[in-house]
């Protein structure tokens, strides 16, 4: 699986509702696109209490089953569409290590993205395991309805992700940027 997410920042003045109606009108086209475990339309707003954003943003998360349904999609339609809207984005992916989600990933509101140096040296078999094991728990403690954690070896970061139905505690801790869901984009057999 790849984790793939692209950021627009909007300037401070811009009508987020542009974008909300984008998610509403749009948002569905792309429910049971093949290749798409899910897509997370997320946006957060300047001064927002949430998500504690000090910019406006639109910065949907995806996760594919696999590269071709990542690049069916840059190479589609729909990106081309919001590359002429708002430009082309970079586009950053990650290789998954775990992504779990809960029978109940539809009731998400919130989301939280944790982008992190991993540290030279660091035993990467180790890492991935506790990583894992740490995404797992969210899950099963009932603290997420999804839970990744992917890692890059170009730049060498990883991320955690997580879809919340509560807003989330930790919006403000350095490093986190929270997030609103607009839409979450599933198979239907989801």
């Amino acid at each position: 699986m790849i984790a793939m997410q692209y950021n627009f920042s909007l300037p401070a003045d811009y009508d987020m509702a542009i974008i909300d109606r984008r998610i509403r009108d749009k948002g569905p086209l792309l429910d049971n696109l093949p290749g798409l475990k899910f897509k997370a339309y997320l946006t957060a707003r300047r001064g927002d209490a949430v998500t504690a954003s000090r910019e406006n943003l639109y910065a949907p998360f995806y996760i594919w089953q696999e590269e071709e349904g990542l690049s069916d999609f840059i190479c589609g339609p729909g990106f081309v569409a919001v590359s002429e809207s708002f430009g082309r984005p970079q586009v950053n992916t990650w290789i998954v290590w775990r992504a779990d989600t809960s029978w109940d990933i539809r009731s998400a509101r919130f989301a939280t993205r944790e982008v992190v140096a991993i540290e030279p040296h660091v035993p990467l078999a180790e890492l991935r395991q506790q990583e894992s094991d740490a995404a797992s728990v969210a899950i099963s403690l009932g603290n997420a309805l999804a839970s990744i954690v992917a890692f890059e070896p170009t730049h060498w970061t990883l991320v955690r992700f997580r879809l919340l139905a509560e807003p989330p505690a930790e919006a403000s801790r350095p490093g986190v940027q929270a997030y609103n869901v607009g839409h979450l984009s599933l198979p239907s057999a989801s």
